[in-house]
């Protein structure tokens, strides 16, 4: 079984929320869980639940309501702070249920005064620790920093839900942390819980499955565009991403939509660079773009010594939108790609392309199934689970990340593998694609290519599923980059 960072676990938790599994049914098969383990382990005893005002407190809610059903195990529940200040609803839900739970003693403590005289910790052989999440960064506070030294000074045998709390779930870090002798983690192994020598913090790890329903962790989901790097409130321009889209010459629109999608989803300075007998045309679009006329009627090698200046300057390098195949344009892209740090491949940039490119560039490609095979010279079969081992091997052994797009898209970087179900019949109008290479440039410039591309597929499709909602099969691309902020406002 594959491990996973918590941010990643965080997001498969908000897409089971998104396809329809409530957080709080996620908390109560958690705390069924942690309760099994004790029932498993251990014939009876005295056992304390120490809870934060968090979701890991919430777990331990749950559990100690299981386990006081048993008569063979005397339960106590500490609560570290008011219950007004619980954080989350699932958790007050489940904490307003303990007076119902026949549990021996409900504490709520703010104070590391009376935490250090509460009688209940030398008595305990169990102490269960849901202080604090694996969202912790640095030392803890107060009352927590007290709790922690009071567990690892109890003599009881502890065992820590999720993470032991200080202990940060990603990096292994701890300033101060509970010494836990069993960590149940949930769904999948932490990244953080396989690292050499944290089993003086976790002791034995178990996983404990929680009931995540499989697609939101192989189809991208709103949970996916929360880990995306968001805006600073101090930024400054240029901090967001600057993009540069190369285009034009056989058409003009397909470079104007690419570029107002990538401003929509959040780049700052965005330039097309196309020939100047469309640029008048381009720049009428919209007076944010940024349009540098290039010498003559098409892309060609005439251009290359201004096209890496301008490389040079931006972040992502989005090629193909409206390019044509004449011989000198494909000469000219067979040229530039190379000179790219990072660069998405749409339409007539996949043409002819040369893989993997002789360069430490990282590149994103965009084909739809002819484009793809053309690529790869492989006929695409019908079946998705054959169709995601094709595109794996494909990106594995070029070098990119893909992103097959059809009714269900596949997105690889040779390592894992992403489905994508947004969209609709209304998204075949031109221009549709063009959006999709203007989201994902925008989100490469401040992201990795593999969440850059994922993350472009559900937004490209949720906006086209807003937008077929009110315009129908008279849809039209324009249409997509107006109600991308919909779709990305939530999270952003």
């Amino acid at each position: 079984m594959f491990s996973i960072t918590s941010s990643k676990m965080r997001s498969v938790d908000a897409n089971c929320a998104y396809l329809g599994l409530v957080p709080l049914q996620l908390m109560e098969n958690a705390g069924a869980g942690i309760a099994r383990e004790i029932l498993s382990g251990f014939n009876s005893g005295k056992v304390l639940f120490v809870a934060g005002r968090g979701n890991n407190g919430g777990d331990v809610f749950v559990a100690a309501r299981h386990l006081a059903l048993s008569d063979e195990y005397d339960v106590k529940v500490i609560l570290l702070g008011d219950p007004s200040r619980i954080r989350t609803a699932e958790s007050k839900h489940n904490y307003s249920l303990l007076q119902y739970s026949g549990i021996a003693e409900i504490k709520e403590i703010s104070d590391s005064k009376s935490l250090e005289k509460y009688p209940g910790w030398n008595g305990a052989d169990i102490i269960v620790d849901g202080i604090l999440g694996s969202g912790i960064k640095g030392a803890p506070r107060e009352p927590e920093s007290t709790a922690i030294d009071m567990i690892n000074s109890s003599g009881s045998y502890i065992i820590s839900v999720d993470s032991p709390s200080g202990y940060d779930l990603d990096t292994g870090e701890a300033v101060k942390s509970v010494r836990a002798d069993m960590t149940l983690t949930f769904h999948r192994m932490k990244t953080g819980l396989e690292l050499p020598g944290c089993e003086r913090y976790t002791g034995e790890v178990k996983v404990v499955p929680i009931g995540v329903c499989r697609d939101a962790e192989e189809y991208i989901g709103h949970g996916d565009l929360m880990n995306l790097v968001h805006r600073k409130q101090d930024a400054h321009k240029g901090n967001s991403g600057r993009v540069l889209v190369i285009g034009g010459g056989a058409y003009y629109g397909a470079p104007a939509l690419a570029a107002m999608a990538a401003l929509r989803t959040g780049a700052d300075i965005v330039t097309v660079a196309v020939p100047e007998n469309v640029s008048d045309t381009v720049a009428s679009f919209s007076p944010d773009l940024i349009v540098v006329p290039l010498t003559g009627n098409m892309i060609s090698p005439a251009n290359i010594s201004v096209l890496k200046d301008l490389i040079g300057s931006h972040d992502v390098t989005v090629i193909g939108p409206g390019l044509g195949r004449h011989k000198d344009t494909l000469d000219a892209v067979a040229q530039i790609i190379p000179l790219c740090k990072k660069a998405v491949i749409d339409a007539d940039g996949l043409f002819n392309l040369d893989l993997p490119v002789k360069s430490d560039g990282s590149f994103i490609l965009t084909p739809h199934s002819v484009e793809f095979s053309r690529l790869s010279a492989i006929r695409l079969p019908q079946d998705l689970n054959e169709k995601k081992k094709i595109v794996k091997q494909f990106s594995k052994e070029k070098d990119v990340i893909t992103v097959l797009k059809g009714k269900t898209d596949i997105i690889s970087d040779g390592q894992s593998i992403r489905f994508n179900r947004t969209g609709n019949a209304g998204m075949t109008v031109g221009g549709t694609g063009d959006v999709l290479t203007g989201i994902t440039g925008a989100l490469f410039t401040v992201n990795n290519a593999m969440d850059a591309a994922s993350c472009a597929v559900f937004i490209n499709g949720a906006a086209g599923d807003l937008a077929f909602e009110e315009k129908g099969f008279g849809l039209l691309a324009t249409d997509i980059i107006e109600r991308i902020t919909d779709v990305t406002s939530e999270v952003f």
